[in-house]
């Protein structure tokens, strides 16, 4: 969502004249759109940049997915393809889903604080969730430095299925968390250029409960040339969890 762009001024033309509504962005919408919808969040550092979607109504279930993106001084946002592939993977099983921002990253204002602020971002986003769709299920999906930032807030939010792809286990503190009280699925690629894949089998075997680990051969970090096998896994891993 791009910012309002000020009239060009002209004879007919106030320059300072106000944006039409349809012009102007929607701010903490009162319920979950319809449809697919840019808006923002009052967040806790400035306004969060959102996206969100529906499925279709013949296969809609009672649950909305919030999907975090990689770390954003990395180049992540919420329009990377591996958070894409799971908002369409999750959204073709029938759950609602909400993508952001962190703050400081595309149209979303603030400053990065090294996961800390992220974490508040989360928050803001869950609550949002759960004022406007209060009876369904609330499912959180992270990938790499979303993955952290995902099981952080799972420690404290009522989730009811945790999906972690990728998780950075040697730069971030996962050996401080527990596992969550809700089924988690955890995917990692064995070829991962970025996240050591022998670290993330040892930390998830580790667990008690451990998560369902899935190792996709042959996937680097960003699932180059198999985003598409990535979608039939989650699609698959999740179903036997669906409300």
């Amino acid at each position: 969502m791009t910012a309002d762009k000020p009239e060009t001024e002209s004879k007919h033309t106030p320059a300072a004249a106000d944006p039409s509504p349809q012009q102007r962005p929607i701010v903490d919408p009162e319920t979950f759109p319809d449809e697919q919808q840019a808006f923002f969040l009052s967040g806790p550092a400035g306004r969060l940049e959102c996206i969100s979607d529906q499925p279709e109504p013949d296969i809609a279930r009672a649950a909305t997915a919030i999907l975090c993106h990689p770390h954003p001084q990395h180049g992540g946002t919420m329009r990377n393809k591996v958070v894409t592939i799971m908002e369409r993977s999750l959204r073709e099983i029938g759950l609602a889903t909400v993508r952001f921002n962190f703050r400081a990253t595309g149209e979303s204002e603030g400053e990065f604080a090294d996961g800390t602020g992220e974490l508040e971002d989360l928050y803001c986003v869950i609550e949002w969730v759960q004022r406007t769709r209060p009876d369904t299920d609330l499912w959180l999906a992270g990938f790499s430095f979303g993955a952290w930032v995902s099981l952080k807030a799972a420690q404290h939010a009522p989730v009811r299925m945790l999906i972690s792809i990728a998780p950075p286990v040697e730069r971030y503190g996962f050996a401080d968390l527990q596992p969550p009280m809700a089924p988690w699925l955890v995917v990692q690629g064995d070829e991962d250029e970025v996240v050591s894949a022998d670290a993330v089998i040892s930390w998830a075997q580790s667990l008690e409960p451990a998560p369902e680990l899935v190792v996709m051969e042959g996937s680097g970090h960003f699932f180059h040339r198999r985003l598409m096998d990535l979608r039939g896994l989650l699609k698959n891993a999740v179903q036997k969890h669906l409300p």
